[in-house]
């Protein structure tokens, strides 16, 4: 145990990559960094972090923010109940907290959108208490070197690997062994292309021994994707969109769209009532768009805002401020290649 500790710190300290938030033990901002590296590669992240500090370098300036300026300043990100639930934290933080971060694990795991993971991560970060993190790289580099065959995706599975990592945690350099574990399997021990003819941990590495390596870590269960179905209706005129807000609680919620008819099978929209009874001027070809449990297939139609029924109640907006609104990335996408 003390090997793998010594070991995978030794690399760290030599590999390391300098990410910003790895140079501040301010709550604030590793708590930012870890909601956004959520469903987010590093290379990505690392630019919405950069603009979340620019325009919000406090809690306190977070928590005065506009909703719909976070949910803009996050597009792009995808999974926008996260930014939700950050302003909400960050309200919570100033208004009832006195701008203070809880310093402990237990209590960092009341704040609204923070779960096990990511109350370790402050936790050991910040305050280095220690506490360990289990992501997918934890649990592939654990898996590998213990030759564990559990699923990570199985109750009795968590349960293992949560123990296993708190028994392998130092009492003194608990953020620096999460660190350590973390960025060794994102750059080292990877899912594809392990490096292990250069890796520190080969003699202890049981999975290279009995040659399991590509079947660790091992998953029980296999995601069921949604298909669904979406038409949008792009009304304009030379100078305007018309849009509506999405208000239910639904992927996307409290952002911006272009009128939406959702039908249960593929193909394109034959009946565009309540909005119109005209054909449109143009249609897009299918364009699919990737969630983690849905897939959205989506067709774009195109008509001149006459042609729009007077009854239906949507926003006028100008073109040039069409930028101000927070949209799904999938008609940002459709946008851009027009």
């Amino acid at each position: 145990m003390a090997d793998f500790h010594l070991l995978i710190t030794d690399w760290y300290r030599q590999n390391k990559r300098a990410l910003p938030w790895r140079s501040t033990k301010e709550p604030y901002s590793i708590w930012l960094s870890e909601i956004i590296l959520q469903q987010t590669r590093v290379d990505q992240g690392t630019a919405y972090y950069h603009k979340f500090m620019e325009n919000y370098p406090t809690v306190m300036h977070l928590a005065k923010a506009e909703e719909q300026e976070v949910l803009n300043l996050w597009q792009g990100l995808g999974y926008y109940s996260r930014a939700r639930n950050l302003h909400a934290t960050a309200k919570h933080i100033t208004h009832d907290l006195n701008g203070q971060f809880p310093n402990n694990f237990k209590d960092l795991l009341k704040l609204k959108g923070v779960g096990e993971y990511t109350a370790a991560a402050i936790a050991s970060f910040s305050f280095k208490e220690p506490v360990s993190v289990v992501d997918g790289n934890v649990y592939r580099v654990l898996s590998r070197v213990f030759n564990i065959d559990t699923p990570i995706d199985s109750t009795e599975g968590k349960k293992q690997f949560a123990q296993l990592a708190q028994e392998l945690i130092s009492i003194n350099e608990p953020d620096t062994h999460n660190q350590a574990i973390m960025e060794f399997g994102a750059m080292h021990c990877t899912p594809a292309n392990p490096k292990c003819e250069s890796c520190p941990l080969i003699a202890l590495c049981m999975s290279h021994e009995n040659k399991t390596i590509q079947s660790r870590p091992v998953k029980s269960k296999k995601t069921k994707v949604r298909d669904r179905f979406f038409h949008y209706l792009l009304f304009e005129d030379q100078e305007h969109f018309y849009i509506s807000q999405r208000t239910e609680k639904d992927i996307w919620q409290n952002m911006y769209q272009f009128p939406l008819i959702e039908t249960d099978i593929s193909g394109e929209l034959k009946n565009f009532e309540p909005y119109t009874e005209i054909q449109a001027n143009f249609v897009s070809s299918e364009i699919t768009h990737l969630l983690s449990h849905q897939k959205i297939h989506t067709f774009f139609y195109h008509f001149p805002a006459t042609s729009l029924s007077k009854e239906t109640p949507l926003i006028k907006v100008n073109k040039n401020d069409f930028g101000d609104f927070p949209i799904p990335r999938i008609i940002d996408r459709y946008l851009e290649s027009l």
